[in-house]
């Protein structure tokens, strides 16, 4: 009997292409339509098999790209990337598949749309005002107060995110970004965490994997974090979460009812929420699976998260099941200062030199220049390891840093 079909657009994102190779098996066929050459986007795609497709579709434009993927009769479409989701709904429009529609896109992806409709839908988020000007900041800032959060109003990584403490640091942050050509910006409250949520040495926001089908949103797991390097550079996930029974269900709760809000009704989506005094606060959602929590959430628990997006993409029905976990797993970005400029050095480490570290990948060389403006792709290296309680993986993690002893300047 033959397989489904399932078409991905992809391009660097939240899977690599022989992960989703991994997953599809004897779920689907695999024909992946290419986005962007090698040297941005396909890094791992030398090591497809030959007889896996491949479909070039750079340099064409949408209603090209629709017309070659309906040549190719999918039986489902599926993107692990936000720059992308807009062209996987009109493609699913087009060929009569089960994705986020292109109405629902931009409520998933342009982040000042996203804060109109979870606020006018009561579902506990920060306030937010559009900016597109230095003079547009100062009446925003008015009414949104300090501190607050400056951000692209459509981007991801957390790249040019700045704290606003100071009218003249707003300014002078909207006339940076702007120069830069970023686009617009959203300047929103900045949330205050409760620290004694999540523990006194984790992140005071979690993130939430979901499955929506219809008006039935199930919840996969939710993701503790590492503290956020300043300004709010994510530097790690782990699994299972450190949150009680109780606060996982409240978190849960208030990020179904976002995803209802943006009228999501099909697929894998993650949600940051923020740890307030006042009860979960939706930070954002994202129409497509969360970075690092794929691999995590796999190796802790057994579950293929990439797997169930390719069996909801080609129609199957998902039922989640309760999650026993075998082992905890946790991601570390080495996250530089806010203030260094520039890549000096560290010592060597090996994986076995530290308890509980699975492996360590230093992505930078000597004397790269650091900006904290890149956001997360600011950070030099990633680290993956195992521990059987929450205390020990601060304790490898704490080990690990002192051994590499990264200098900067």
């Amino acid at each position: 009997m033959s397989l489904p079909t399932c078409l991905i657009v992809y391009d660097r994102g939240s899977a690599s292409a022989v992960t989703v190779l991994s997953a599809a098996r004897d779920v689907c066929d695999v024909v992946f339509l290419r986005m962007r050459h090698e040297d941005a986007a396909g890094s791992d795609m030398w090591v497809i098999p030959e007889n896996v497709r491949v479909v070039d579709a750079v340099g064409l434009s949408e209603d090209e790209i629709c017309d070659l993927a309906a040549s190719l009769s999918p039986d489902g479409v599926a993107a692990f990337n936000d720059t992308w989701l807009h062209l996987a709904a009109r493609i699913a429009q087009r060929c009569g598949l089960s994705f986020h529609s292109p109405a629902t896109v931009p409520a998933l992806t342009d982040k000042f749309l996203q804060r109109t409709l979870l606020n006018a839908a009561a579902v506990p988020s920060p306030q937010a005002r559009l900016v597109s000007t230095v003079d547009d900041a100062v009446v925003a800032l008015a009414e949104i107060g300090l501190p607050a959060v400056l951000k692209p109003r459509n981007g991801a990584g957390s790249v040019d995110t700045a704290r606003i403490e100071s009218l003249e640091r707003c300014r002078g942050y909207v006339a940076e970004f702007v120069a830069r050509g970023t686009g617009d910006f959203v300047l929103e409250e900045l949330l205050t965490g409760d620290p004694s949520v999540a523990g006194e040495c984790w992140g005071d926001y979690v993130s939430v994997e979901s499955v929506v089908q219809g008006e039935d949103v199930q919840t996969v797991c939710v993701t503790s974090k590492l503290p956020l390097a300043p300004p709010f550079r994510e530097t790690g996930h782990v699994l299972p979460c450190t949150l009680s029974e109780r606060d996982q269900a409240a978190v849960a709760e208030v990020a179904s009812a976002a995803l209802r809000a943006l009228g999501v009704r099909h697929g894998v989506t993650h949600t940051e929420v923020k740890l307030t005094p006042a009860g979960p606060s939706v930070i954002e959602v994202n129409g497509r699976m969360g970075g690092y929590v794929p691999v995590l959430l796999r190796r802790a628990s057994g579950f293929d998260l990439v797997r169930t997006v390719l069996r909801l993409a080609t129609g199957e029905p998902v039922t989640v099941p309760t999650l026993v976990w075998k082992r905890m797993e946790f991601a570390y970005l080495l996250a530089p200062p806010v203030e260094a400029k520039t890549l000096v050095s560290w010592n060597d480490v090996r994986p076995r030199d530290v308890g509980g570290i699975r492996s360590i990948e230093l992505r930078s060389k000597p004397g790269r220049a650091l900006d904290w403006r890149d956001g997360t792709a600011n950070s030099i290296g990633l680290v993956h390891g195992t521990a059987t309680t929450h205390e020990a993986v601060l304790a490898s993690l704490a080990e690990l840093n002192e051994r590499l002893n990264v200098v900067y300047r």
